[in-house]
């Protein structure tokens, strides 16, 4: 499960900065998820709620913001919204090569103490 890998690797990310801070605990975790990721909310819930156990994020809080995807149009020179999963810029009709926003799986920020 592809969500599980991506907890593991967050609360050790967590947890190794959170000890370079002297603190002893993880008290909240806030996560950016794109909504283009391919990665299931739920199933990062869930996982969450698994993995950690033990940890210094034992205790903790999961919070998930959901990132809408953006993609550029290089004609236009402007970024637009893609959350229909059209690619195609709605100005000029011409097919974006790059998504911008959407795609990130990203831990934002987090409470310690």
């Amino acid at each position: 499960m592809h969500e599980v890998s991506i907890i593991q690797n967050v609360i050790q990310m967590a947890e190794e900065q959170a000890r370079a801070q002297g603190a002893k605990r993880i008290h909240a975790l806030r996560m950016r998820i794109g909504a283009m990721s391919g990665v299931v909310v739920d199933a990062l819930e869930f996982a969450f709620e698994v993995v950690r156990r033990g940890t210094m994020a034992d205790q903790a809080a999961l919070e998930i913001e959901t990132a809408p995807p953006r993609a550029w149009c290089a004609a236009c020179r402007k970024e637009f919204d893609c959350s229909n999963w059209n690619l195609a810029c709605p100005d000029c009709g011409e097919p974006s090569r790059e998504i911008r926003k959407g795609t990130e799986v990203e831990l934002v920020d987090m409470e310690i103490s």
